[in-house]
């Protein structure tokens, strides 16, 4: 662990980007070209170097208009699916949000150049592991993370302002909307083989459901 630590520093302090040149044709073509327009946002995407976030012999594709395998059966999601995600979630720097499935920890590290402070859950212990490491070594230090059943939210840090969810349930998670704050939003792809994208906000009068666009993600794992 020693050296995973002294090696991610090394890559971070000492090694030139080799990968911005990716990283801005990524934003421009994959990201800015299908609609994104919250400046936020695209500096976010623009800052955040997607390719330590990825397996090492899967670096020279972290910028493919593509999700890729992290292992463990799951995936790190693709760029502009991360993008409209997190531009509907609305972050305000006051915010806190709760991401539910930290996976490789990329969508969190967004998340945290936006919010005042990120709760992130990973069900998949080895996941929480590695994700908390990069995070931390990489400077995003209002970041938590924890193995634990996204299924149940993070009660003792809600209500959240946000809510993002990056695995697919059957169904949405009743704790979730109950963690979710008065003015919140959650974005949340449901259904098993075919699933919809959903912007869920919550006022005083109650919730509103609004369908973005048809994804495919990994099945949300529930526990015990």
């Amino acid at each position: 662990m020693i050296l995973l630590f002294f090696l991610l520093s090394y890559s971070v302090k000492d090694v030139k980007d080799v990968y911005e040149p990716s990283r801005k044709e990524m934003v421009e073509e994959q990201i800015i070209a299908r609609g994104i327009s919250d400046s936020l946002v695209i500096d976010a995407m623009l800052t955040v170097k997607r390719h330590f976030f990825v397996p090492a012999n899967l670096m020279q594709l972290a910028y493919n208009d593509r999700p890729l395998p992290i292992g463990y059966g799951q995936t790190i999601s693709q760029p502009y699916i991360v993008a409209i995600m997190t531009e509907l979630l609305e972050v305000k720097k006051t915010h806190r949000v709760l991401e539910v499935g930290t996976g490789s920890g990329y969508q969190a590290a967004i998340l945290s150049l936006l919010a005042d402070s990120v709760f992130t859950i990973e069900i998949l212990e080895p996941l929480a592991r590695s994700s908390q490491a990069k995070l931390k070594v990489f400077g995003y230090n209002n970041v938590t993370v924890k193995t634990g059943d996204g299924y149940k939210g993070w009660k003792e840090h809600a209500p959240f302002d946000g809510i993002i969810v990056t695995c697919a349930p059957d169904e949405i998670p009743p704790l979730l909307l109950e963690q979710l704050s008065i003015g919140g939003r959650m974005v949340i792809p449901v259904g098993s083989y075919y699933q919809e994208l959903l912007l869920i906000t919550k006022d005083s009068s109650g919730l509103s459901e609004k369908s973005i666009v048809p994804v495919r993600f990994v099945p949300m794992i529930k526990g015990d």
